[in-house]
């Protein structure tokens, strides 16, 4: 196989924003959604936690932060000069940069590259209280070291998508000397920023590292994250010019036109949220046990209504990848509408789904009651409240059941619910960080206990394949079968739009992933 080796001066990584002159200094303000359970970005899975604290952080490598959607062309390196894969594609090599420290000054190594990834394949000195994203190195089987400047991560058997999880923002480097239950409260990066402070219901705090190893990065001299959870009451503050930034994907489009009209101003844009809005059924206890039961639900959705009186329109209808043209792997059209559900007459799936319920004995005298659990965010709230209407009309009453978010993930887990509405981000536009974290029999995050053997061999079958072609095609047989079973039904893929104040300069929204561009080390402030 071709060897494929990357290299760039530090010049072409400092190469300034075209067409202008970049001003040092000013503390970038930000309203944030909610409190996270922690600091370390490993054990959560909340852009809440990714978004305050990738600029304290570097990764291997990492995705331009200035290409809107990401893709293997657009990986760039960072705390890696060079890299290259052996002949059979089970070998990542890796020459690392030298004279980076961490932020208490201990000197970046090799060490901290083996040290990372045997956390994260659960073979460490010390544990991950919780792995977050686990399921996306099971097919790691080790890391050596060559000296200070060489690490080579190892796989079991080939797997092209390594170099793509290596390079999103959920995707650190750790330092060896820092226990992970440091890291939830004060972490140390090799970033741009040192954290300061996070103080729960209050906010986060980073400040520039003066000592970073691109000279004249960051601009900024920090960034404050004021928490605020009322939607209403954080935009209020935006329009009234105490934030520079929104927090992303966070100002829906009917929310859009007061904002603009308050604050014409102000730089929006609305984009793909790389969230699909879904729902999920806990397929391992009764009533949901009944895969006919399941298969009502899904008959009872009218998808477009969700984007209609959420979005005003906007939003795409897909599966478990998103849509084109921003993602890669999404479903075609005609696939889309052969599955139960996705049809466009809502009236007849009604009574498809209404004669289902018959058939297990529901009607008029005998409805069907269900709990739906929610993180307690408005982006939640509000397709539960509308998905409790829709299935009213088929015998099945819902009741909104709100939990906090540092409790959130964990009772998933446990699958302390019936039925819930979630709001699943994707880290990286790929199919195996997707499949293998939330469908693969058995994963911690499979939440609703999804289990099939053949789509199981599939989802290995694809990750293997090296030709794009034909793992395209291998994908869309799984997600078709994902949703035909109604593993983790999706109903729609949001967008919603972001602002700025006309002053803040050089930040890029990601198309394919949210949890990408917050790197933060380019920003600047035009007053």
């Amino acid at each position: 196989m071709k060897r494929i080796v990357w290299t760039m001066t530090l010049l072409l990584i400092l190469v300034p924003l075209a067409g202008h002159a970049q001003k040092q200094g000013g503390v970038l303000r930000v309203y944030h959604r909610d409190s996270p359970a922690s600091m370390s970005i490993h054990e959560e899975g909340t852009v809440g936690v990714l978004m305050p604290m990738m600029g304290v952080f570097n990764n291997l490598v990492v995705y331009d932060q200035h290409i809107p959607q990401n893709s293997e062309a657009t990986i760039r390196p960072d705390l890696a000069t060079a890299w290259s894969w052996n002949a059979d594609h089970t070998a990542l090599t890796f020459t690392l940069r030298a004279g980076v420290k961490w932020h208490d000054g201990k000197p970046f190594t090799a060490a901290d590259v083996k040290c990372t990834m045997d956390l994260l394949i659960n073979e460490g000195k010390e544990k991950l209280r919780l792995n977050y994203r686990g399921s996306w190195w099971v097919n790691v089987s080790g890391t050596t070291t060559k000296g200070e400047r060489e690490a080579t991560i190892h796989l079991k058997r080939p797997q092209p998508a390594l170099l793509s999880l290596l390079a999103t923002g959920e995707s650190p480097m750790y330092p060896c000397h820092v226990p992970p239950r440091d890291m939830r409260s004060h972490p140390i990066g090799t970033g741009p920023f040192k954290f300061v402070e996070y103080q729960p219901n209050q906010g986060i705090k980073v400040a520039r590292n003066p000592d970073y190893w691109k000279p004249g990065r960051p601009y900024l001299d920090g960034v404050e994250y004021t928490i605020i959870p009322n939607r209403s009451t954080a935009m209020l503050s935006f329009i009234a010019g105490k934030f520079d930034l929104t927090f992303p994907n966070e100002i829906t489009v009917p929310l859009l036109a007061d904002l603009k009209a308050q604050s014409p101003t102000a730089h929006c844009e609305i984009a793909p949220t790389s969230e699909s809005v879904g729902l999920l059924i806990n397929q391992t206890v009764p009533p949901f046990d009944n895969a006919d039961l399941r298969r009502a639900v899904v008959l009872a959705l009218d998808r477009k209504a969700f984007i209609d009186i959420l979005g005003q329109g906007a939003g795409d209808i897909g599966g478990a990848m998103q849509p084109a043209p921003e993602g890669f792997w999404g479903l075609p059209a005609a696939m889309l509408q052969a599955l139960p559900g996705y049809g466009e007459d809502v009236k007849k799936n009604r009574a498809d789904a209404k004669a289902i319920m018959a058939r297990l004995g529901y009607g008029p005298d005998k409805r069907l009651s269900v709990k739906v659990s929610v993180r307690n965010l408005a982006v939640y709230r509000d397709p539960a409240t509308l998905l409790i209407d829709q299935l009213k009309d088929i015998g099945i009453d819902g009741e909104l059941e709100t939990t906090e978010t540092a409790t959130w993930v964990p009772k998933l887990i446990k699958k302390d619910y019936i039925m819930g509405v979630s709001v699943l981000g994707l880290g990286s536009d790929d199919p195996d960080p997707n499949f293998y974290q939330n469908y693969v029999c058995g994963t911690p995050r499979n939440y609703t206990g999804y289990c099939d053997k053949a789509v199981d061999a599939k989802v290995e079958q694809q990750s293997r394949e090296t030709d794009p072609v034909k793992r395209r095609q291998l994908v869309w047989e799984i997600d078709y079968a994902l949703q035909a079973g109604a593993a983790r039904p999706v109903i729609y893929h949001r967008k919603a739009a972001t602002c700025w104040q006309p002053y803040v300069k050089g930040l890029t929204l990601m198309v394919n992933s949210q949890y990408n561009g917050w790197r933060m080390e380019d920003v600047w402030l035009d007053r």
